[in-house]
């Protein structure tokens, strides 16, 4: 806001300059209403991935993950699944297209045996295009 105290004889004069102040304030809130709304739109299954260094492959615009959980519950996208109705969940969302990449995510606390037991089970179920998920880590220098 801008007022002008001069006690000249000329008495109030317009001022053209553009006051930026609520702008600034209505971009503030927005980056707030943004910043909270952001993570909530990305549904996710919590699960703590280890990290590998591999170069990044090109992820297809709607992948099939599986999700093992840390106590050992299996997640298909955000849907819990029981694993005796694993083969027939992965039918349903992959509409019986077994040569579709299953996605592969695991906890870094689930031990190496159960992880190849899913992948029994999803080799079983006739999907052997499987790709394991890990966060991105710095790649090491000797």
């Amino acid at each position: 806001m801008a007022v002008r105290l001069d006690h000249g004889e000329e008495g109030w004069t317009e001022i053209s300059e553009i006051n930026v102040t609520p702008f600034i304030d209505v971009i503030l809130v927005l980056l707030i209403i943004f910043m909270i709304a952001a993570p909530l739109a990305t549904v996710d299954v919590s699960v703590d991935l280890p990290a590998a260094n591999a170069e990044k492959a090109q992820r297809p615009d709607k992948p099939l993950f599986l999700t093992l959980r840390q106590d050992l519950s299996l997640a298909l996208g955000n849907d819990d699944v029981p694993r005796a109705a694993l083969a027939s969940a992965l039918d349903r969302a992959t509409a019986g297209d077994k040569q579709q990449r299953v996605f592969l995510r695991a906890d870094k606390t689930v031990a190496y045996g159960e992880l190849m037991i899913v992948m029994n089970d999803l080799r079983s179920a006739g999907y052997l295009h499987i790709a394991l998920v890990g966060l991105e880590a710095a790649p090491v220098t000797p």
